[in-house]
């Protein structure tokens, strides 16, 4: 989609902006002339740039300065945000609970442009499980816990996303997607290998405010020998869990029955 013409113009911040967009989404470091040439501009024009956002600890270089990459700060920035911080606030001891019954890790995952991005996680009582770190991204289209966030939108927001999708993605199989979403919608959560790792299960149901997913929480389900608990079990205490925080989102109490 074309971007549309700015009013204003500002280009140190176009500058900053451009560099810090292409590290978040860069796969390892970037050197001054990977970045340079990443955002068309020359090695002059960013390199003050550089040694403003190092030092407000923006970006930091890697050992034996192997290259610059972004830094957690601007996620924390994020994490602050009255929306996000009450969500994670709502659904942590929701999901201590939900760890601690089913033997399963969780997290909760938000969309964040054409990606998902894992704000909150908490680790099961036992000493095997799966578990995804807080800042972890995938593209939306991939991953489980994206498939939950488009299925539950209203028809204009879901075809916006997938544009912005189709944009970053044009081998995107639309059609094949939509479908999945509709069945996804109609059974509640979804259940799908693992985009990532053999022999996990992911499940992820939406967390609901409005009509609409403000969040999805996912479970990378391992089936265990000694577990006590089935998938079909988990996936019960799953769908419990996202009622109870999108109550809580709702009405600001908590509804776990006991």
């Amino acid at each position: 989609m074309p971007n549309p013409i700015p009013k204003y113009r500002a280009p140190a911040l176009d500058k900053g902006l451009d560099i810090l967009e292409l590290l978040a989404g860069a796969k390892r470091p970037l050197s001054i002339a990977e970045i340079s040439e990443g955002v068309g501009r020359s090695r002059g024009e960013i390199f003050r740039m550089l040694q403003v956002l190092e030092e407000r600890d923006y970006i930091t270089r890697g050992e034996g300065d192997t290259g610059y990459s972004v830094t957690p700060r601007l996620f924390r920035l994020g994490m602050e945000q009255p929306p996000v911080k009450s969500m994670v606030e709502a659904a942590l001891p929701v999901m201590h609970h939900l760890a601690d019954t089913s033997g399963q890790a969780c997290h909760l995952v938000v969309p964040s442009g054409e990606q998902i991005v894992v704000i909150a996680r908490v680790d099961p009582p036992g000493e095997v499980a799966l578990v995804v770190r807080v800042g972890h991204r995938r593209p939306m289209s991939q991953s489980t816990s994206g498939h939950v966030l488009l299925a539950f939108q209203d028809d204009q927001v879901r075809e916006r996303w997938l544009d912005i999708i189709a944009h970053h993605e044009p081998a995107l199989e639309r059609k094949k997607l939509i479908k999945l979403l509709s069945q996804l919608r109609t059974r509640g959560y979804a259940s799908e290998p693992s985009h990532v790792v053999d022999a996990v299960t992911d499940l992820s149901a939406p967390v609901m405010q409005h009509g609409s997913a403000v969040c999805a929480l996912t479970i990378p389900y391992i089936e265990q020998q000694t577990a006590r608990q089935t998938m079909d079990d988990v996936i019960a205490a799953l769908l419990r869990a996202t009622a109870e925080i999108s109550d809580v989102l709702q009405f600001g109490t908590a509804a776990r029955q006991p």
